[in-house]
C-alpha cells in the first residue's frame, strides 16, 4: 500500500467501486431479472435488494434498472456493467474451485472451437485418465478461433498456418475434405460419378466460423470447378448442427476427416465420392506467448494426436 505526499492512503479499488455487496446483489437481480428472485437467493429482504441497487446507480449516476410491473429490465449501462459483472464472478469461481480441487491434480484450461470440443475431444475423453491420470481438463469452448491473450486459457487448438504472434504452435494433424452422408441417404439416392452431380445433391453447409474452413463453393472451387447456384437442403450456423443432419439423412455434408474419423469408422456416416481436397492449413496446439511448452503440454499434444 502507498502514501501519498500528503499522507492520505490510497485504497486501490474502494476509490471507483463504492460497494461490492450492491454488485452482488445487483448481478443476481440482473441475472434473475427479479428483485423478489434475487433477494430469495441472497437470503435477504426485497427492500435490502432495492436499497443497494439505488445506492449502486446513485454513485455511479445512471439508471442500470427500469423497474416493471413484474421483473426488472436492463437499461444500455445495465447492460454491460451486467456483462463485466458475470464475466469476471465466473472467473473468480473458477479460480475458487481450481484452488478448493486439492493438490493431487492439475487442472489444464484447454480452448477450442465447439467443433473441435464435439467431435474430436469429446469422442475421446475415456482415454485421457488412462493416458493422462494427473490431468483435470476444463474446456473453455468457443464459437470463433479464441485470443490467447487471456489469462485464463492455458492452450489453445487453432486451425490455421501455424504462425500467430501471440503463441508458439504444435503440430497436431493436417486434414482432408471430402463429402460425406448417412446410410439412410445413401440408401435413397445414387453416388454422384462427377463432381458435376453433387451440384444437384440435397447438401448440408455451415458458415465459416474459422480461418480456411471451406464450405461447399470454396471445396468446389479448390478443386477447380465453378458451380452454379448450388441445391441446399439446409444451410446451419455451426458444423456441429450439420453433422448433426447428415446423420438424421438429411443430406450430404463437408466431412473434415479427423473430426469424423469416429463416425466414419463406426457406419454413422459414409464417405460419399473418393473426391477430396487436402488444405494447406493444419490443426495446431498453441501455447500462449511467454509460457513454457511443459511436459503436460506435450502430453496432452501427443493424446489430441491419438
Amino acid at each position: 500500500m502507498t502514501q501519498k505526499k500528503d499522507g492520505c492512503t490510497h485504497r486501490g479499488y474502494r476509490r471507483i467501486i463504492p460497494s461490492m455487496t450492491a454488485l452482488l446483489e445487483f448481478e443476481a437481480v440482473a441475472r434473475n431479472g427479479s428483485i423478489t428472485l434475487a433477494a430469495r437467493e441472497l437470503g435477504v429482504t426485497q427492500a435490502a435488494v432495492s436499497k443497494q441497487i439505488r445506492i449502486l446507480e446513485e454513485s455511479i449516476g445512471v439508471q442500470l434498472l427500469q423497474r416493471l410491473h413484474r421483473g426488472v429490465r436492463l437499461t444500455s449501462q445495465g447492460q454491460t456493467l451486467f456483462a463485466v459483472m458475470s464475466e469476471s464472478l465466473q472467473k473468480v469461481a473458477a479460480v475458487f474451485d481450481r484452488l478448493s480441487g486439492g493438490n493431487d491434480e492439475q487442472q489444464l484450461v484447454l480452448s477450442t472451437t465447439a467443433t473441435f470440443s464435439h467431435l474430436r475431444v469429446m469422442p475421446r475423453l475415456n482415454s485421457l485418465q488412462a493416458a493422462m491420470p494427473h490431468i483435470r481438463l476444463r474446456l473453455a469452448t468457443q464459437m470463433f478461433t479464441g485470443d490467447l491473450r487471456s489469462h485464463d486459457v492455458d492452450v489453445m487448438v487453432r486451425y490455421g498456418n501455424g504462425k500467430w504472434a501471440d503463441g508458439s504452435a504444435l503440430h497436431l494433424f493436417d486434414e482432408e475434405v471430402f463429402p460425406v452422408c448417412s446410410p439412410a441417404w445413401l440408401a435413397r439416392n445414387s453416388v454422384p460419378s462427377t463432381v458435376e452431380e453433387l451440384y444437384s445433391a440435397d447438401l448440408l453447409d455451415a458458415e465459416a466460423t474459422t480461418e480456411g474452413w471451406m464450405t461447399w463453393p470454396t471445396w468446389f472451387r479448390a478443386l477447380g470447378v465453378s458451380p452454379p447456384k448450388l441445391h441446399y437442403r439446409l444451410h446451419c450456423q455451426l458444423y456441429t448442427d450439420t453433422i448433426q443432419a447428415a446423420l438424421h439423412g438429411h443430406g450430404v455434408a463437408l466431412g473434415w476427416g479427423r473430426m469424423l474419423d469416429h463416425l466414419l469408422a463406426s457406419g454413422e456416416l459414409v464417405r460419399l465420392t473418393d473426391f477430396v481436397i487436402k488444405p494447406q492449413e493444419a490443426y495446431y496446439l498453441v501455447v500462449p506467448q511467454g509460457r513454457d511448452t511443459t511436459k503436460t503440454i506435450l502430453g496432452l499434444a501427443e493424446w489430441l494426436r491419438s
